[in-house]
């Protein structure tokens, strides 16, 4: 019961569907009551002779009247009660899916995707249950049970009534044991099935490598491994389910039998007629459902309560990044850092020390460096998904923090050096952030990207669907749809983070150009390992080791002899060997 008090708060949000629900299915149980109670009436009537063909017609008229409005009744309540727990359903997966985008980069080291998309859907699907079948389960098992048990003392015998019940309280006590044991398995099969789902995830993602490896009759063991642990434990689920029905049927046989030997000896004493036996009877099979919903319920319950657990630890996981700001307008794209340290979370070692730099309207910034120098980090300390409280970082003069986070990153477009695209069309996914745009807009963006001429060439062009995370595309093609992409929405700042590597020299030099032409300006911050791609940038940082090395226009660093002159003669002979000069 203690998940329906943790979902106090949706039931109090819709009162008026339950409430709606519930009277339907009250209205149900009392209509429900009247045959059996007919039907003794008619029996009777037939033992005295007195049974008339009117009396026989009027009440086929009035079964046939209950059994319409019932079904009326029926379609109502399982409309406003399924209708709440799948908006429930909905609710959960958006919070779920909100508490996520809050979540740093090393939660998602912590968590598994095959965890988060368990917790995402099985478990909501349990809390779902809970808050529907559940909730049916439980009133409509209650209240046809005290319905029938008052008109079974009432209207035939309090007696009968209480030897019939003698076999309940057993029953009660298996379902309470059978409850805490489906708690238990209930939450191991799910922890299994999040390993599976993990997996599977893992196993598909990297098919090709495992293939290239010839890897298949290893990775083939270690799933039927992982497979074999969720098929016992969905097993483990599966044998407490099934301690229920014979408990159920055990106890219903028993009454039936006690209902039926004392009612033939008490009309043997003249105390009972035929047909209040047979109206009993009757009343008494009405039983079988609330004590079959007792079972489902304490089932459901149990698994909803420990799919609630699962979810509310991930709720709970404290966000590094608190969206908190208040602030909804950036008047200019200034940005002002000065970063004493940033370590990333369970390291001591520093990743970035000791940076200052300011990046003014309209300029293009470069940031080089080694692999390992710190420059992503950086970038992620801008867009705020990491962050330090050794640093101040500001945008138009007020610290990023001050502003909500859809705000701040409203103002950067990335694109990074492994870009992610959908399984959807390239048309749809250089429009991700502006779904309204034309063909013609979309094309335009292609064009400054130099991606349009591949996608012409494409039987299917703009419509061609990419396949999973763009695995039909080379990675040239990506990464210029990505810059496609951040093209259409125009950002005031637009940030390439490595985002040329997969490109050759000539094709990076016309994006380059034209991205100088069409951002004339915007504030544009390149980071990059080929230098080419820096030659024209306002001001370029170096950094070494987390630190800014060097700093200045390309002319000036060249001067310098550093590890910038050095890479920069370096890459100019590489790329004159490879167009064979």
């Amino acid at each position: 019961m203690i998940i329906l008090h943790k979902l106090g708060w949706f039931f109090r949000l819709y009162w008026k569907r339950y409430a709606i629900a519930f009277a339907a299915l009250l209205m149900i149980s009392c209509l429900t009551m009247v045959p059996p109670w007919i039907t003794g009436q008619v029996v009777d009537a037939i033992a005295n002779d007195t049974l008339t063909y009117e009396r026989l017609l009027n009440e086929i008229m009035l079964l046939l009247g209950i059994g319409i409005v019932v079904y009326g009744l029926r379609v109502l309540w399982r409309r406003q009660l399924y209708g709440a727990s799948f908006q429930l359903a909905a609710l959960m997966r958006g919070k779920i899916y909100d508490h996520l985008t809050l979540m740093a980069p090393g939660f998602f080291q912590r968590h598994h995707t095959g965890d988060l998309m368990a917790r995402a859907t099985n478990d909501v699907t349990a809390i779902e249950m809970s808050a529907g079948e559940a909730i049916l389960a439980l009133f409509d098992g209650v209240l046809t049970g005290m319905i029938v048990l008052i008109l079974m003392v009432v209207l035939v015998s309090w007696k009968l009534t209480l030897l019939a019940l003698l076999p309940w309280p057993l029953m009660g006590y298996f379902m309470w044991r059978f409850g805490h044991q489906m708690h238990d398995t209930f939450s191991e099969a799910q922890r299994q099935f999040s390993l599976l789902n993990d997996k599977t995830q893992e196993n598909i993602s990297g098919i090709r490598l495992i293939k290239a490896f010839g890897q298949q009759p290893q990775m083939v063991h270690a799933y039927r491994a992982v497979t074999d642990d969720v098929s016992a434990a969905n097993l483990a689920v599966a044998k407490v389910e099934a301690k229920y029905d014979p408990v159920i049927f055990l106890t219903v046989g028993t009454s039936f039998l006690l209902a039926v030997g004392g009612g033939a000896f008490w009309i043997h004493q003249g105390e009972l007629t035929i047909g209040e036996l047979t109206t009993f009877t009757m009343y008494l099979t009405f039983l079988i459902w609330p004590m079959f919903a007792y079972g489902w319920t304490l089932n459901l319950l149990e698994r909803g309560s420990a799919a609630h657990k699962r979810i509310d630890e991930l709720l709970q996981s404290r966000a590094e990044i608190r969206d908190d700001g208040t602030r909804e307008r950036v008047e200019s794209t200034h940005i002002d850092a000065h970063i004493k340290r940033f370590c990333y979370p369970g390291s001591e070692l520093d990743t970035l020390h000791n940076i200052d730099f300011q990046v003014t309207p309209g300029s293009t910034f470069g940031i080089v460096g080694h692999t390992g120098s710190g420059k992503s980090t950086l970038i992620q300390l801008l867009l705020r998904i990491q962050q330090s409280d050794a640093s101040e970082i500001l945008l138009d003069h007020h610290e990023i923090s001050d502003y909500r986070l859809e705000t701040l990153r409203a103002q950067f477009g990335l694109v990074a050096q492994d870009p992610f695209l959908f399984s959807v069309t390239i048309a749809e996914n250089i429009a991700l952030g502006c779904p309204q745009a034309s063909l013609d807009e979309i094309r335009r963006a292609a064009q400054l990207a130099c991606i349009d001429d591949d996608i012409q060439n494409f039987p299917e062009q703009y419509d061609t669907l990419v396949g999973e995370r763009g695995i039909t595309l080379s990675g040239g093609q990506k990464q210029r749809i990505a810059i496609a992409r951040a093209l259409l929405i125009d950002p005031p700042i637009l940030i390439f983070d490595d985002a040329l590597s997969a490109v050759d020299v000539k094709t990076e030099q016309r994006i380059l150009a034209q991205l100088k032409q069409q951002r004339r300006g915007r504030t544009n911050i390149i980071v990059c390992h080929r230098l080419s791609a820096v030659i024209d940038a306002d001001e370029i940082v170096v950094l070494r080791h987390g630190t800014i090395e060097a700093r200045g226009r390309h002319a000036q660093l060249l001067k310098h002899g550093d590890w910038y002159a050095q890479m920069f003669q370096y890459q100019q002979i590489e790329a004159a060997v490879a167009h064979g000069e």
